[in-house]
């Protein structure tokens, strides 16, 4: 198996938390590709630690929908089809838009501040081509903006929605500059939370989705 750049474990957070974090950072910079299976061991030697957070964190990540257990052998990635990705956007839209409706002018300014600096972090981060530095901000922007909704669990299903499909094909729209539009779509999307304008942010929640989802697809929709 071919050898992945994995970042060096500390030791602030438990070694489970650490070997998922670094399977999702392979993942995102497509070190760890649909198809392939990967063993338990060989990662572990790679990372150097033994096998046992190896296997948890692996665990976890089958839990979330993104790797899945090959018998005897290890784990593969999971490889979304057109239909997984329609039917994922299909449920982050029935979730997202209303959401952000209800949060349009209910955000107070110190959150308005917040989900800004976030916003352009996140841009600044799609410019350079900094791929984790991007997702993370992703997160955290649409996460904090559907939180302003009141309503935790729905955070908590779209974070898991996002989970299982915004890790894939990321390196292909940095090279393109679709991520600095999509990176620059939540600067819109902010602006019309905050003036309390809940038409337009429903109206660019949707349009920010469906220009992911065709971006995925490697088409314009």
């Amino acid at each position: 198996m071919t050898s992945l750049h994995l970042p060096e474990l500390s030791g602030r957070v438990s070694l489970r938390e650490q070997v998922a974090a670094a399977l999702r950072t392979a993942l995102i910079s497509g070190q760890l590709q649909p198809g392939v299976t990967y063993s338990i061991p060989t990662l572990a030697e790679q990372l150097g630690v033994s096998a046992t957070p190896v296997r948890e964190a692996m665990l976890d990540l089958v839990q979330q929908g993104i790797l899945a257990a090959v018998p005897n052998k290890g784990f593969r990635v999971v490889e979304l089809t057109d239909a997984d990705l329609d039917a994922l956007t299909e449920v982050r839209r029935m979730l997202e838009v209303p959401a952000v409706e209800r949060a349009s002018g209910a955000l107070r300014d110190e959150s308005i501040a917040h989900l800004r600096a976030v916003a352009e972090q996140v841009r600044e981060a799609a410019a350079q081509g900094d791929l984790v530095g991007y997702l993370e901000g992703d997160r955290e922007f649409h996460l904090a903006l559907l939180a302003g909704a009141g309503n935790p669990r729905l955070v908590d299903i779209v974070d898991s929605l996002r989970t299982q499909s915004r890790l894939y094909a990321l390196g292909d729209l940095a090279a393109d500059g679709t991520l600095v539009t999509s990176a620059e779509e939540h600067l819109a999307l902010l602006d019309a939370v905050a003036r309390g304008d809940a038409g337009s942010a429903a109206d660019l929640m949707g349009h920010h989705l469906d220009h992911v989802r065709g971006s995925w697809a490697k088409r314009d929709d």
